[in-house]
């Protein structure tokens, strides 16, 4: 059951990756295609959810709502950024509106996509500091490479791999970002682990997401949304708050800022590695 969710995890955002692929890449008649909501082909929300849980994001919810996707960034910040940074943004908040990034920092997007919050962040840390991002699907690595390139970025890298296993070394980033994904994670304790692993002493964590309210129980958030569609699998804000602690971290925080499904909230997420 647990990679079974994995793949189906994989298949969606590996499909959304194609989908912004296809809508700005000019056709033989010289423009570029429709855009797509094929992300959320198969997605099972309830049937009174907001049509926005039924996937994370989609060029869709660009379009018709503010619960997910590029819609969440401010005209500075999007003007910024290649349109399919934008298409590919699949997220339900503004990381980096809130980690308070400074120049020269290292920081880490968990989840990086189509690559819009680790362009962002390299941004905001500028030419002396760096920003990686972490992604399990190739697609949109390429997306996020591509991205990367059209913008002219130099200070980023973005690294294939899984969330509950880093491929980075202990100590090596000063924040860690992510955007929507955590809830996607079959094994939470593992990634809030290697979260605080990769930390150096008095990092710190800015991570938007998806919380339940504490009495939505884990039956009632799989009837309200799917998982690939960020619902199902969502913590709710106390066994977010306990889980940071548990794993050593400090001024742990859980803030509700929009509300994205009956009982489900985006949410900023902080805390700091002592």
């Amino acid at each position: 059951m647990t990679e079974n969710l994995v793949a189906q995890v994989r298949s969606r955002y590996a499909e959304a990756a194609l989908a912004v692929t296809r809508s700005t890449t000019p056709s033989s008649t010289g423009t570029t295609g429709e855009a797509s909501t094929a992300c959320c082909t198969g997605a099972v929300a309830a049937p009174d959810a907001p049509a926005a849980a039924a996937c994370c994001g989609t060029t869709q919810a660009l379009e018709t709502g503010d619960r997910f996707g590029g819609a969440l960034y401010d005209a500075d910040d999007a003007a910024a950024l290649p349109e399919a940074a934008l298409l590919a943004s699949l997220g339900c908040g503004n990381p980096t509106a809130v980690a308070d990034l400074r120049p020269g920092e290292r920081v880490l997007d968990l989840g990086s996509g189509g690559g819009i919050d680790v362009l962002l962040s390299a941004r905001r840390v500028g030419p002396t500091g760096f920003a990686y991002g972490v992604d399990m699907t190739p697609e949109m690595l390429d997306l996020a490479r591509s991205n990367a390139a059209t913008a002219g970025a130099t200070n980023v890298e973005f690294l294939e791999g899984r969330i509950e296993a880093v491929p980075l070394p202990d100590a090596a980033v000063d924040v860690v970002i992510s955007n929507c994904v955590v809830n996607l994670s079959v094994d939470k304790p593992a990634v809030l682990s290697e979260v605080f692993r990769v930390l150096a002493p008095g990092g710190r964590v800015g991570i938007s997401d998806v919380v339940a309210d504490d009495d939505v129980t884990p039956e009632q958030r799989a009837e309200r949304g799917s998982y690939v569609g960020c619902i199902a699998g969502a913590l709710s804000r106390q066994e977010y708050l306990d889980g940071l602690t548990a794993t050593g971290f400090t001024d742990a925080s859980v803030t509700f800022t929009h509300e994205v499904a009956p009982g489900l909230h985006g949410a900023i997420v902080r805390a700091v590695k002592p």
